[in-house]
Parts: structure tokens; sequence; C-alpha cells
């Protein structure tokens, strides 16, 4: 059910790209071009080895407001007993871990000399900055390491402040690239699924079945633990699938959060997630609103789909800026029906928009979703790691899980049946 979010993009596009466009246009015309010679930040790259230690290393790398650092980061060294920047969770620690939320060994960071809260970094994330301060790079160790090797990080800072003009250009572009390609039919089609997936695993399974649907999938630190049994039979009794308003069933449930409601919307505000407009009429207005001010409109309304017997409890989505309606990350949540451990459970379903399609009920437009849908749920557990915001992450197998199957509007999609459970902290 996505047609609102297209008939809502129709609406508004040719007025945000003029009300962009307009004013950029006169800029251009009555600008001296004594005027538009300003200072230009210099980009940093830098490269530097670490030993894996308790100890924090000044890179010596001065952070500004707005700035988007780049750290990438890999072992050195040889043996069997290797560090991984990602971390190991065979990897022994009788200390107390400086970000309790990731591995032992993991490459964490600080973005201030005095932070109390380090940041996770693993193999390779971006940190947009918000406040001025300076980079150190760390191990998530409480004691000494009981692994070898070194890491070689590379660091590459981009500058904040960059030309502005060139940037809202550069996002109307890209917002055009992805509207022609899926007017078009040119948006990527993922392979198809392999078929070697176990039947059945068992209620509570965490083994990985390895497919063509999940080969190409961010590997993420997931537990291998067992899940409480209490756990693994409420989560076998949930939907798997979310439905319209006229019953049709649609995507699956992939993800579940458990935490409170404020850890939910903190950890999801934290990891970038915008909280979907709920008014049309209301979103109109705000996305011509923010378009006047040079600000990006990220939070398009969300059809409502169903659970429980009732709509989503909330829906949460990602895009780049001026694209939000042709592709965008995003799902829906709904609160369950039973606790774990006096905590609430949600339930969630999450898909990538990736361009447009006929929708098979009514034959108008709507949205075409990509196909290999454990990207998505790995995409929002990620997401949710890189800000420091997951305690602990499993997968659980149903023993009934979906695997291929159509989604309300007639479009396919595939997966290995894993649902991923994350505790938040």
């Amino acid at each position: 059910m996505r047609t609102r979010s297209f008939s809502f993009f129709t609406r508004v596009i040719g007025i945000v790209c003029l009300t962009v466009a307009r004013p950029l246009a006169v800029q251009a015309q009555t600008t001296p071009a004594a005027q538009t010679t300003q200072t230009i930040a210099v980009p940093v790259d830098k490269a530097i080895e670490m030993v894996p230690s308790q100890s924090w290393v000044d890179t010596e790398v001065d952070l500004h407001a707005g700035d988007l650092v780049s750290i990438s980061a890999t072992t050195v060294g040889t043996g069997d007993n290797l560090c991984d920047p990602q971390g190991l969770a065979s990897l022994t620690d009788d200390g107390k871990l400086p970000l309790e939320s990731a591995l032992p060994g993991a490459l964490i960071a600080k973005l201030q000399e005095k932070a109390t809260s380090p940041v996770f970094v693993g193999p390779n994330r971006q940190l947009k900055i918000t406040d001025a301060g300076r980079l150190y790079l760390g191990t998530n160790l409480g004691a000494n390491a009981s692994c070898s090797g070194k890491y070689s990080v590379k660091i590459h800072v981009a500058p904040g402040g960059a030309n502005e003009v060139a940037s809202i250009k550069s996002k109307l572009a890209s917002a055009a690239q992805i509207w022609m390609s899926g007017q078009f039919g040119g948006s990527q089609q993922p392979a198809t699924p392999g078929t070697s997936a176990v039947a059945n695993p068992g209620i509570g399974s965490t083994a990985t079945t390895p497919t063509s649907a999940t080969a190409d999938l961010k590997p993420l630190a997931v537990s291998k633990a067992p899940l409480d049994p209490a756990l693994a039979k409420n989560l076998q009794s949930l939907p798997r699938r979310v439905n319209d308003e006229l019953k049709n069933l649609g995507d699956m449930a992939n993800f579940v959060f458990i935490g409170s409601e404020k850890q939910v919307q903190d950890a999801l505000t934290a990891a970038n997630w915008h909280v979907a407009d709920t008014s049309t009429p209301g979103a109109v207005a705000r996305a011509i609103l923010m378009a006047t001010q040079k600000q990006d409109y990220l939070q398009m309304p969300m059809s409502q789909l169903y659970m429980f017997g009732r709509v989503q409890d909330f829906g949460y989505e990602q895009a780049e800026p001026y694209a939000m309606v042709a592709s965008r990350h995003h799902f829906r949540i709904w609160k369950a029906g039973f606790t774990y451990q006096g905590q609430p459970v949600w339930v969630g379903a999450g898909t990538h928009d990736i361009g447009f399609e006929k929708d098979q009920r009514n034959g108008k437009v709507t949205h075409k979703i990509d196909p290999a849908v454990d990207g998505e749920r790995n995409n929002i557990g990620d997401s949710l790691e890189q800000a420091g915001r997951v305690k602990v992450m499993h997968y659980f197998t149903p023993s009934d899980p979906v695997q291929e199957s159509k989604n309300a509007t007639g479009g396919g999609f595939h997966s290995d049946g894993r649902v991923l459970v994350i505790f938040l902290q």
C-alpha cells in the first residue's frame, strides 16, 4: 500500500525544485565574481597503525562541525589469534569494556579528548561531526589484549561548509537520476535466491544458512548463544507477515526490538532514522517550508499497514535528500502483547524502496521494493550498532520461516527466513 507516497511526490517535487532552483539562479546571476572567492577547507587523509590496547591514540586530526569522517581498518599480522576491528566474540576480556554494545577488541573512537561515551567504528564507519573536537581511536578492551597483530587505519575527512549551491545541485541531480531510473525500469535487480535453506531448523535456531539470498549481506556482530526458551516461544507466536486494509498479506516481519519506548526512540534518532509524517497535507507544507530554508525533508508520509489488528505504532525512514520518494529505507513497528524481563517487545517489518512499479491490485503506480529484504533487515541492525545503541543481537529462525512470497501490491521478495532480535541499551 504505497501509492500515497507517489501521489505526494508528484504534488511536491515540482514546487520544491522551483523553490530551490530559482534562488540559486538569481544568486548565480547577481553575485559578482570577486565576491565568490572564499577560503576552502582542505580534505584530510591520514594513515596510522595502532596496537590493540586500553590506551587511546591521538590521531592529531582536528574535527569541525559539519565534517564527514570516513574510517576504515584492517588487521596487519600473521598467526591464528589475530585481533579484528569488528571485535571477536571469542576474545576473553575480564575487564569492563568501554563500549559494552560492541564485541571485545573492536575499533572504537572518541570525538572529544574528555568524552566518556565512545562510538563504535569497526572495520568501516562514517561519522557526521556535530561539534568541534579531535579524533581519538581506541580498542574495546577492559584488560590487556589476548589477541595479536596491529590495526592499519585509514582516515579521510571531508570538510563541512562545502559550496551550498553545488551541494543542492548534487542532491537534485541524484533525486532526478533515481526518479528517471524508476520511471524507465533501470533499478538494479538482485539475484534470484538459492534453495539451500534448511527446512524447519527449529524454534530459536541461530544457525546460519549460506544461500545466495544471504551471500551479499553485510555481516553483523550477532551472538551465537541460544535465545531464552521463553522468549523464543513468544517470538514463534508472532505473525510472520503484515497486511493491508483489505487483508492482503504484505511485507514479512523481519526484526524485533527489545527495549522501552524511550530506548527505541533515542536509538533510532541516534542512528539517523526519521519518524514518518502522518498527515499528507501537513507534510506538503513542511516539505515546501524546509526547502525554502535549505533544509532536507526526510519524513515523507508512510502508508498504513496492519499487525495485531491495528496500524503501525511508528514508521521510520532514511533516504538521500530530495530522493526520498524514489528510494528510501523504511520500516514500521508494532508493540507486541508480551514483554521480556519487564521490557516491551516491538515487532518490525523493514523494506528498501528502489523505484516504481505497477500496483497489481489497482493498476496504479507504487513503490518497488528490493526483493532481497534481508538486506534491509541487516541495514537496520547495522545502523543501530554503528550508533552504539545495541546491547546484543541474535538471529531467530521460526519453525515456519517466510522465504519467498509477494507483498500486498504484488511485488515479489525473498529471504533466508530469519528474524533479527535486537536488545537495545
